[in-house]
């Protein structure tokens, strides 16, 4: 009964969040309206057939309810207070969940203020950069505000829009589109549906613009430096932004988008949802994911889309009856950077930090092109499986400077057999898995090669004569 606190707010958040009554959702559990006050106050009991009936309701799974639906929220937290700024004063463990649990909304606003002092502090630090190199820079970033709200919304909404599913299903059946030549349906159900004209401009005219939309003329100039499914994906994204715009808008009022450029963030992001979904239809993405076992080359070809684009398609499939793999996803540049991330099945990537080394994201730049996977274990003895490759970011041209990141797909150990990555791997072997962590503050492992910071869970002592595995780790004799 310890936990038992948890279930009444969360499941008060969750009425509220469907914008439900007390007395409309009881009356879809089949119970009275003041029993279902009762359990949100935390004075009755959440039976097991009850946990059942919302986890249904509510497309969760009974454990992600169980625990409660804001591990995200903890695992942010836990990096927050990793900070030497709180010199391990903040709340741990059974503490912390207690806080997130009792207090969600001051847990979130904690994560905020602590999201605006990193950035003052590194708006600082540029400012000081920029004054000793008499440099004249900008200092102050909050895109990165912005980008982080969007992305928790998504991650709120395990990254799977119905109504943008419907919509996409929709344009298919009105633009009578082929999956073979949608270069050629699109702009014709573009110029039909909303006047609007698609046309190739050269890149000396469109410079490094891909997509430029003219609400003037209607006219929509796509480069020519994009290859087919890049086209086609830009056309279809802006589709979305003119056939869901009342969707869109709908979605981005989130009262979470708090930071300037946050909504309109949003609106791009969910239009980029849409094209992937015209590009990649539900049915026809999950069926051939299953037919050649998630395998990301086949379906790249198959849907002309790039590895990337396929790779977020993937994380998306949650639609309630026919799910597919639950992926987390991850991208990171060559300096560590994470770039993009969505957090499933228990994976928590670092909001504010650089992810553990031992990740074979890092890995993939050894071999660019190439797939390599991954057995990991986190100290808690939860382990995933994951294949990371390289994709390039390029524009065209002679003197077009290529980017090179590494993008990782993971899932719990127990999907990994639907994957043909895992083929020949003993996923039994609990000595086969690499020991990582999510970041060095928060992670255990004092015996790791790796360890760049040192952790919180413990205070260093320095010994001049005596060297451990690393700086930040301890010998043998003083563990």
């Amino acid at each position: 009964m310890a936990d038992q606190p948890a279930f009444g707010k969360k499941i008060r958040a969750l009425r509220m969040e469907e914008g439900l009554t007390q007395a409309a959702l009881a009356e879809k559990l089949g119970i009275s309206a003041s029993y279902l006050n009762l359990v949100e106050h935390d004075r009755r009991p959440l039976t097991a057939n009850l946990l059942i009936k919302l986890a249904h309701y509510f497309d969760l799974n009974i454990r992600d309810l169980a625990a409660g639906k804001d591990t995200r929220l903890e695992a942010d937290l836990r990096e927050v207070f990793g900070d030497p700024l709180f010199a391990g004063r903040g709340p741990e463990g059974a503490d912390l969940r207690a806080f997130v649990a009792s207090s969600p909304d001051i847990a979130r606003s904690v994560l905020d203020l602590y999201q605006s002092y990193v950035t003052a502090h590194q708006s600082a630090e540029a400012l000081a950069e920029s004054v000793l190199d008499r440099q004249d820079v900008n200092p102050v970033d909050r895109a990165r505000l912005s980008s982080e709200q969007v992305s928790d919304l998504i991650e709120r909404y395990t990254n799977h829009f119905p109504e943008l599913e419907e919509e996409a299903e929709r344009v298919w059946t009105d633009a009578r589109l082929d999956g073979e030549d949608l270069f050629a349906g699109l702009p014709v159900y573009l110029r039909k549906k909303y006047g609007v004209e698609v046309v190739l401009k050269k890149v000396d005219e469109m410079k490094s613009v891909m997509r430029r939309y003219d609400p003037e003329t209607k006219e929509l100039a796509i480069s020519e430096v994009l290859r087919r499914g890049s086209r086609n994906f830009q056309i279809a994204h802006q589709v979305g932004l003119i056939a869901c715009s009342p969707i869109l808008d709908r979605i981005a009022v989130d009262p979470h988008l708090t930071a300037p450029g946050a909504r309109e963030l949003c609106r791009i992001a969910l239009a980029n949802y849409f094209a992937s979904a015209v590009l990649m239809p539900y049915d026809q993405i999950l069926d051939a994911a299953r037919a050649v076992r998630y395998d990301l080359d086949l379906i790249s070809h198959r849907f002309r889309a790039s590895i990337e684009q396929v790779c977020h398609r993937l994380t998306s499939l949650r639609r309630r009856g026919a799910e597919g793999v639950p992926f987390s996803m991850v991208r990171v540049d060559l300096a560590g950077n994470i770039s993009k991330r969505f957090s499933a099945g228990g994976v928590h990537f670092p909001r504010f930090s650089g992810l553990c080394p031992l990740w074979n994201v890092h890995a993939a730049f050894l071999q660019p092109g190439r797939p390599r996977v991954e057995i990991s274990q986190l100290p808690d003895g939860a382990r995933f499986f994951s294949v990371a490759r390289t994709v390039r970011k390029h524009r065209g041209g002679y003197h077009d400077s290529q980017v090179l990141y590494a993008i990782a797909l993971g899932c719990d150990l127990g999907a990994a057999k639907e994957l043909v990555y895992a083929d020949g791997i003993d996923l039994e072997n609990v000595d086969a898995a690499v020991p990582v962590g999510i970041t060095c503050r928060l992670c255990e492992r004092m015996d790791c090669k790796a360890r760049a910071f040192p952790p919180i869970q413990r205070t260093l002592t320095f010994n001049e004569n005596e060297r451990g595995i690393s700086f930040f780790a301890p010998s043998r004799d003083e563990e």
